[in-house]
């Protein structure tokens, strides 16, 4: 049986899933992603490839979506939040346990890919994928390809600066005022914290706004408005026409309500087309993404 084997490699868990030829799920499977251990990382994914085509009788394509890139200069990963997989040969040292090509790209293209495929973007000609969880990414496909970019960086927006705002706290990459800061949900946790409130995590500060908690509701506004001018930055520049929100805050409702209706002040245009939307795959958008790179020209 030919199959199409995708990992997301995050860095709490590691998910397979493998696909038959006609794009249907046949097996999904996750294990702990080996904190801080390179090689254990690796030896995880590569046991469940093996385990997966053992069980399925067959052997796949391998698709891989991490949360970095590969460097164009050295082939080493870069970027990644998972520290321990920066400057690591991670494509090298899997092709040479599973005796075959692997592709590798950014988990966040990788979610954009499987939203513009058959998820809430398919039709789409530009699609902007958008992570808003513990950390904030991008990924851009265009006309049904991913857009990696001269450095292997395109849609990371979360590494840009927060416009409007003065707060210089350091992000884990070495910047200052990253949107990251803002955006992911420790940010919202951080900010509500540093403006007095006393609920903590962002899943609780939603649900108190919710509820009619003042302090979570003004939190979740400040939100809004600086989700709403983070993206205009970007509308700006690709005007996609699909714009696809994943990770945990995606699943906060108000927003595809509320942010539209505030980024109109900031994109430079008399009328904003672009849509924002909820993905369709959930948390399994970014492994159903990795297995389709295959699909894609070299």
């Amino acid at each position: 049986m030919t199959l199409q084997l995708g990992i997301d490699l995050g860095g709490t868990k590691i998910e397979i899933v493998a696909l038959g030829s006609d794009g249907g799920e046949l097996l999904r499977r996750r294990v702990p992603t080996p904190r801080g251990d390179y090689m254990g990382t690796v030896m995880a994914v590569v046991g469940l490839v093996e385990s997966v085509e053992n069980e399925l009788d067959g052997r796949g394509t391998v698709g891989v979506g991490i949360p970095g890139a590969e460097s164009r200069v050295t082939g080493l990963v870069k970027n990644a939040n998972s520290t321990w997989l920066i400057g690591q040969p991670l494509r090298r040292d899997l092709q040479a346990l599973l005796h075959r090509q692997v592709r590798i790209e950014n988990d966040a293209n990788c979610f954009a890919l499987s939203e513009a495929t058959d998820g809430a973007a398919a039709g789409a000609d530009v699609v902007l994928g958008v992570i808003l969880g513990t950390g904030v990414g991008g990924g851009i496909v265009v006309r049904g390809k991913t857009l990696v970019g001269a450095n292997a960086i395109a849609g990371e927006w979360g590494h840009n600066p927060m416009p409007g705002e003065h707060d210089r706290a350091t992000c884990y990459c070495g910047r200052q005022g990253c949107v990251e800061l803002y955006l992911s949900g420790p940010g919202l946790a951080r900010d509500h914290k540093v403006s007095g409130g006393d609920t903590p995590g962002a899943e609780a500060i939603v649900a108190g706004a919710a509820a009619g908690d003042s302090d979570c509701e003004a939190t979740l506004a400040r939100y809004e408005s600086r989700l709403a001018r983070a993206l205009a930055q970007v509308i700006n520049v690709l005007d996609p026409e699909v714009i696809v929100l994943g990770g945990g805050l995606s699943n906060v409702e108000r927003l595809y309500d509320n942010v539209p209706r505030l980024w109109g002040a900031h994109v430079f245009s008399d009328h904003v087309a672009t849509r924002l939307v909820k993905n369709r795959h959930g948390d399994s958008s970014g492994v159903r993404g990795a297995a389709r790179l295959w699909r894609e020209a070299p």
